[in-house]
């Protein structure tokens, strides 16, 4: 009896230990939201354990002409494939002080990376990498600090069109304890329109964070390490329609200013995980 009492502690301290190795962790966690109840299913992910596939990710806006940028916000980075790589199990989106040549020949002075899940204009009649209408956006991600950074996880529409926009996080250098989470949409008169909301959490500069949205039909829930933060319910102007997501480190631009000389670079947007689901219950 005493043999067989041993036998049983051995086996309930070895199924306690494997359960506890990081990778059973991973597995398990990649099954549901962080912190968030509900039953769901897998439709997106990535671990990064390798450079982003092609079969999942661009490494440009759809405009892309041998590097890109965002010319509405006046940003100052030029979008470079190589300047996204892996490293230590993360997805590196790299901010470098270094000129080179974009748009119409115009010298930008930093170069940086970014990631989507759309496609090129070149692909324009294919579908998306990934799209979907609904669901739970998740990332875990460590930001840089340093005024000018403007670290960001977003979702933009299948049509090519700039509205409506999700923000599900975005971060400037300056300001690495303040969390931005935003819509936008056009009105019923066809002007813009972006409410939104801070959080003021731990700086996310120092260590990585889960970042998530819950995008249904009735609300869009942002949350925090599994906590919520902000919750945008007017149905009219939620998007009803299949968007994909970007991750993006941009330099300067009209929000975050110019950097500074204090400003570090390289500078890197970490990206652990990105992880999608669909809802399989009611809420």
């Amino acid at each position: 009896m005493a043999e067989q009492l041993a036998m049983k502690s051995f086996r309930r301290s070895l199924l306690a230990a494997v359960a506890a190795l990081p990778w059973c962790a991973s597995e398990a966690a990649a099954h549901s939201p962080y912190g968030v109840r509900g039953e769901w299913e897998l439709v997106f992910s990535d671990d990064f354990d390798a450079p982003p596939a092609s079969e999942k990710w661009t490494r440009c806006y759809w405009w892309d002409d041998n590097g890109c940028t965002n010319l509405g916000n006046s940003e100052l980075q030029w979008y470079m494939p190589n300047n996204v790589l892996v490293a230590d199990g993360n997805l590196v989106l790299r901010a470098k002080r270094e000129p080179v040549p974009g748009y119409k020949g115009r010298t930008y002075d930093y170069t940086s990376g970014m990631v989507t899940s759309g496609r090129s204009y070149s692909e324009r009649p294919e579908p998306d990498r990934f799209a979907t209408t609904y669901g739970y956006f998740e990332i875990r991600a460590k930001v840089p600090a340093g005024r000018g950074l403007w670290s960001a996880f977003w979702l933009l529409p299948s049509t090519h069109k700039s509205k409506p926009e999700i923000d599900v996080m975005e971060v400037l250098g300056h300001a690495p304890d303040t969390l931005e989470m935003h819509i936008h949409y056009r009105d019923e008169d066809g002007k813009s329109q972006g409410p939104g909301s801070e959080a003021l959490v731990p700086d996310m500069s120092k260590d990585f964070h889960v970042f998530a949205v819950d995008w249904q039909p009735e609300a869009i829930i942002w949350y925090f390490n599994g906590q919520e933060k902000w919750r945008y319910s007017v149905k009219e102007h939620i998007s009803h329609e299949p968007m994909y997501v970007l991750l993006n480190l941009a330099v300067g631009g009209e929000w975050p200013g110019s950097p500074e000389a204090t400003t570090v670079f390289p500078a890197d947007f970490l990206i652990d995980y990105i992880r999608i689901w669909k809802r399989l219950d009611d809420g």
